[in-house]
């Protein structure tokens, strides 16, 4: 049986560990976000993980996180720079923001030849989630449907912070659970009743804090690669110029979608997502982390 990877986004950290909160303790024995997501993958019958990171801060990444894990699964690296581009395209003169997550997923094509879950390094998805996406993608290869992808959702209001406006990508769906879109809404805010999401015209939509929102969990098989190219080398030709464009996965996808290349399963997580958007947030991850191990759904120390 083929066991699937974890592909783990983290091209957006620096190398002074100090003050990002990927690297922030956040368990009681000084655990990260990233170390709750390795050993979620791993119990969850993942057996490799694969971390997209930049040349700058390898050597120090390499012994402060992927050395951590190394007696405990299969580690590689991917590398995500901005002049990494098709043959035929170059990088605007000025431009120093990266190409975004599409680009960064693309980069893992030379090491990853399995099935695979991508995730952000700084995001708390839970069991319940690595579960359910280990259990499709073991199945996917089987599948004769176009490439058969899939993205873990979460109830809206499982999602939201109390200090302010978050960013979401709310889905619609079939009655069977296939994606048809994902409309990403920019200022969302947790109101008593549900949320509500003000457009740049002032405009107020209600949310009832039940819709399914994607938080970037999403499941590919290695036909993921090819669409990719495809579509970034179609995004350079459009936006490349721009100074702030990106490639983001969830609109890749949603292409994919109305191209009949793929379809992408919606598995439902009834867990909550932590986060941390604003340093408010901080300590709602720390407590709720902390009710988890009292309720003995993890070790208090996660790699004794």
């Amino acid at each position: 049986m083929i066991e699937p990877t974890l592909l783990v986004l983290a091209a957006g950290m620096g190398s002074r560990y100090g003050g990002l909160k990927q690297m922030d303790a956040m368990g009681p024995n000084g655990e990260t976000v990233m170390d709750y997501a390795v050993f979620d993958a791993i119990r969850a019958g993942f057996g490799k993980v694969v971390f997209v990171i930049r040349r700058d801060f390898e050597e120090v990444f390499r012994e402060q996180v992927g050395k951590r894990f190394a007696d405990r699964i299969a580690v590689d690296y991917a590398f995500q720079s901005i002049d990494d581009l098709p043959e035929g395209f170059v990088v605007p003169e000025g431009r120093e923001k990266p190409w975004g997550t599409g680009h960064a997923i693309l980069m893992a094509s030379g090491v990853i030849n399995e099935p695979f879950a991508v995730i952000n390094a700084d995001d708390f998805y839970g069991r319940q989630s690595y579960e359910q996406m280990a259990g499709f993608l073991a199945d996917s290869l089987n599948q004769l449907k176009p490439s058969p992808f899939c993205m873990v959702g979460f109830a809206l209001r499982n999602t939201l912070s109390e200090f302010g406006t978050v960013s979401r990508g709310v889905c619609e769906m079939t009655n069977d659970g296939m994606l048809k879109s994902v409309t990403e809404l920019t200022k969302i805010e947790k109101m008593d009743d549900g949320a509500r999401h003000v457009e740049a015209d002032g405009l107020q939509i209600s949310l009832t804090g039940d819709e399914v929102v994607s938080m970037n969990m999403w499941g590919f098989t290695p036909d993921v690669f090819g669409h990719l190219e495809k579509l970034f080398r179609e995004f350079l030709s459009e936006e490349g110029c721009e100074m702030r464009s990106e490639f983001y996965i969830p609109f890749a996808v949603d292409d994919m979608i109305k191209e009949g290349v793929a379809t992408v399963q919606v598995l439902k997580s009834a867990g909550a997502w932590f986060g941390v958007t604003y340093k408010e947030d901080r300590d709602h991850v720390v407590r709720a982390i902390a009710t988890l191990i009292e309720n003995r759904e993890y070790p208090s120390c996660l790699f004794s």
